[in-house]
């Protein structure tokens, strides 16, 4: 059974859960630092291109299966039009001041 993005112990990522399944852009990038980076299956890749291909022009969704390390580290139903469904595996890393996120980390669980 998933757990509903607003019952993860870590609002901020929460928040995040909440924007990509909600295909809202806008409040994904607002839990982002200006700054952030992200790698997918062990390989840095340019965030805003990316999100827009992973997860925003294709539908992205998803179903979070378990947290631990607080709520920042999830494992995740993921599903998108390009790939279908996969079991994944999220790390966030929160900048100092807990109110975005600087870093997240993504691959098949």
């Amino acid at each position: 059974m998933a757990i509903a993005p607003a019952r993860l112990s870590d609002p901020v990522v929460g928040a995040l859960v909440a924007a990509v399944n909600a295909h809202d852009k806008d409040a994904f990038l607002a839990v982002l630092t200006a700054d952030a980076t992200m790698s997918d299956d062990g390989s840095d890749r340019d965030l805003h291109d990316w999100i827009d291909q992973e997860i925003f022009d294709s539908g992205g969704h998803m179903d979070v299966q378990s947290e631990s390390d607080g709520g920042r580290t999830l494992l995740v139903n993921y599903r998108n039009d390009t790939w279908g469904e996969m079991r994944t595996t999220w790390r966030f890393v929160i900048a100092p001041g807990g109110g975005r996120i600087s870093r997240f980390e993504t691959g098949q669980a």
